[in-house]
């Protein structure tokens, strides 16, 4: 089976986090729907394979497993907070996007690269790690809790980067979320990820500077290439 080892990248900018859902599922569906018509009419069409890149006005999301409860908010304070929210279909507990941070949702048919959900996870640690050590930080997966940390294994124990991901029929969607120079506040409203006692923080927080997103989106798509042994295309 010939497989596409290219993954086309596309920068949102600033956008609602419904927006970038409705892209997300619109991308999805249509990989699904080739695959589905390569098995109907056996033949071999190429799947495509898609890294969203965005940045959301502030807003919690919700996996399909998560508590309600840690979301410490009623809902007519987050409306005059100016905070969405939203239930979503993919893995993971409460989470929060917002600017200053980078979002990555891979639309990937894994029948490209490998059929394993937990590898495709490790695998995104593995970028965002790697991209973490670029800039001077050491950081760790936690056995348990998907995503990435400083400091783990310790009191200081503090979450950099948080991931959720939904597949189906070997394609995937949602990804995840690096803190950059977010605004860690909005944080104190939600248990992150359903995880009590543990921190969150930035690259910003770390270095004790502002850091260039520009950079940080560089090195991420450099890492995901060499992980994934991908070319990235635009």
């Amino acid at each position: 089976m010939i497989k596409n080892k290219k993954v086309k990248i596309t920068e949102l900018g600033f956008l609602p986090y419904s927006e970038a859902w409705d892209i997300q599922e619109e991308y999805f569906s249509n990989t699904i729907a080739v695959k589905r018509q390569n098995r109907q009419l056996d033949s071999s069409i190429l799947t495509e394979n898609h890294l969203l890149l965005v940045e959301h006005p502030p807003v919690f999301t919700l996996g399909k497993s998560g508590k309600i409860d840690h979301l410490l908010l009623k809902e007519e304070v987050l409306k005059s907070k100016g905070i969405a929210f939203f239930k979503t279909n993919r893995g993971g507990d409460i989470t929060f996007h917002g600017p200053g941070q980078l979002v990555g949702y891979p639309i990937l048919d894994l029948d490209n690269f490998f059929t394993d959900i937990h590898k495709y996870l490790r695998y995104l640690e593995e970028i965002i790690i790697k991209t973490l050590s670029d800039f001077g930080l050491n950081s760790a997966r936690s056995d348990g809790e998907t995503g990435v940390w400083l400091d783990l294994d310790t009191p200081f124990a503090r979450k950099i980067c948080a991931m959720g991901v939904r597949a189906s029929r070997w394609v995937t969607m949602h990804g995840f979320a690096l803190n950059i120079n977010t605004d860690l506040s909005y944080f104190d409203y939600i248990v992150p990820c359903g995880i009590q006692g543990k921190g969150v923080t930035s690259i910003a927080k770390e270095l004790k500077r502002e850091v260039d997103p520009s950079l940080v989106k560089a090195a991420v798509l450099k890492h995901f290439s060499e992980v994934f042994e991908v070319e990235i295309i635009n």
